[in-house]
């Protein structure tokens, strides 16, 4: 089974984005013995990083390539063989070119924006933030060239990104050269440029090549000194040379916590625009934009009615109406109370918006916790996490302030900043711990 590995890594070359695929898969060298697929990482930083976020889809696209059952292990080897095989993998890995000019490039050349401003539905909660990126993109007169966007999940922060990107893409705007990039990316590109000695590429790319950065979850950086360096240099050249950022967080930037007070002034030095929670008016004026986008038919009264359960969360609304059309079409039926009734169910806010009262109350019997467990001074993790999961839910469906819910913790509100940080790094990890904080909210939700 000699052969196998390199048919595996191609079809993961295919599967996985070229970033992903050139820092974390290429460097790998591995081969099939009985049933199982071992792999030979050149450090332990690349072993633990694979292992956390990748090792999931290697097996899933292993068992494809083989065509059976197959495990997969990943371990660190640094014998004289894998030395060898260490240098060679980095003459291939450490070229400017590859890694910082064309994967960087080659990676947002090849983005498909999934939103334009054609879909964003504007109401009171979003005008300014809508406002002020349509702004950008027809290049009216604007005295910033930061832009801050700050809202709970779920509510168009992405949409709003994208939409910018998306414009400036299919115009061509000068030729602009647009990078879009989550937080944790950007650090995962910072760290491997400094374990790699490609920093000074790194840096010449961001502060030169770069026109319009758009840099999602700023509030990935707190606590990190040397990123929160770096990004404050970058961000600096970029003001100086007149170029565009656009950052999003779940937080406003007097909300953020260990974070350098220069990096925050920058943050406050553009404009501020949040996202508020969606009243009934707009949510009404989604659901008819969706029903107009998927050609279906909802009755105003089915309209109002969705739009009367699901209060917090805007891509709840359009999954449920998704459903709703899918459901309609599927079985060629139209959509009525009970088709809603029946879809709604597996959507958020089926009562009315939870109490921080229930919030506790769910998350005790979830993870078999009394109150006072969730209010005491211990660390354990399970009590930690379940802790920080009502900090999570408490922001998205209440109205408290972060001082509010950690007053009722017994927490000081950096602290559940924090935790609610560690709670949606970990659901975007594709880990047992980010799979399991996914079932809990769905539980909730539910």
């Amino acid at each position: 089974m000699s052969g196998y590995w390199q048919k595996i890594k191609d079809n993961l070359e295919k599967s996985l984005k070229s970033g992903l695929f050139h820092l974390w898969i290429r460097p790998l060298q591995g081969e099939v013995q009985d049933n199982t697929l071992f792999l030979y990482s050149p450090n332990d930083f690349i072993t633990s990083w694979v292992k956390d976020r990748l090792l999931n889809k290697i097996k899933e696209v292993a068992q494809q390539s083989v065509g059976q059952k197959i495990d997969v292990h990943i371990t660190t080897r640094l014998d004289g063989k894998s030395k060898s095989v260490e240098k060679k993998v980095n003459r291939k890995i450490t070229k400017p070119s590859l890694l910082i000019g064309r994967n960087f490039q080659n990676k947002n050349q090849n983005l498909t924006w999934r939103y334009s401003f054609n879909d964003f539905v504007v109401g009171p909660q979003n005008e300014l933030a809508y406002a002020a990126c349509k702004s950008i993109c027809y290049q009216k007169k604007v005295d910033f060239n930061m832009l801050f966007l700050t809202s709970s999940p779920g509510l168009g922060k992405t949409h709003l990104i994208h939409s910018v990107g998306n414009f400036i893409t299919q115009n061509k705007i000068k030729n602009l050269n647009i990078v879009y990039v989550s937080s944790e990316e950007f650090a995962n590109q910072l760290v491997w440029a400094l374990r790699s000695k490609e920093i000074n590429e790194f840096k010449k790319y961001y502060r030169e090549k770069v026109d319009v950065l758009l840099l999602e979850d700023i509030h990935f950086f707190q606590g990190k000194g040397k990123m929160q360096e770096e990004l404050l240099y970058l961000i600096k050249s970029m003001e100086e040379n007149g170029k565009l950022v656009i950052f999003s967080s779940s937080f406003l930037p007097k909300e953020l916590k260990d974070i350098d007070s220069q990096l925050t002034s920058y943050f406050c030095s553009g404009l501020i625009a949040p996202i508020h929670k969606p009243d009934f008016d707009l949510r009404l004026k989604i659901i008819k934009k969706k029903a107009s986008f998927y050609q279906i038919n909802i009755p105003d009264h089915v309209s109002k009615f969705v739009a009367s359960k699901i209060k917090t969360d805007i891509r709840q609304l359009e999954s449920c109406i998704k459903n709703m059309a899918l459901k309609a079409k599927l079985l060629n039926m139209t959509i009525n109370m009970d088709v809603a009734k029946e879809i709604i169910q597996n959507h958020a806010d089926i009562i009315e918006t939870p109490s921080i009262d229930q919030i506790i109350k769910t998350v005790c019997s979830v993870f078999e916790l009394s109150p006072e467990n969730l209010k005491s001074r211990s660390r354990k993790r399970n009590i930690v996490i379940a802790r920080n999961t009502a900090f999570y839910l408490a922001r998205k469906y209440t109205d408290l302030t972060l001082k509010e819910i950690g007053r009722l913790f017994n927490r000081r509100h950096s602290t559940v900043i924090k935790g609610i940080t560690n709670i949606e790094k970990e659901m975007y990890k594709d880990t047992p711990v980010g799979r399991q904080l996914h079932r809990i909210v769905e539980k909730f939700e539910n």
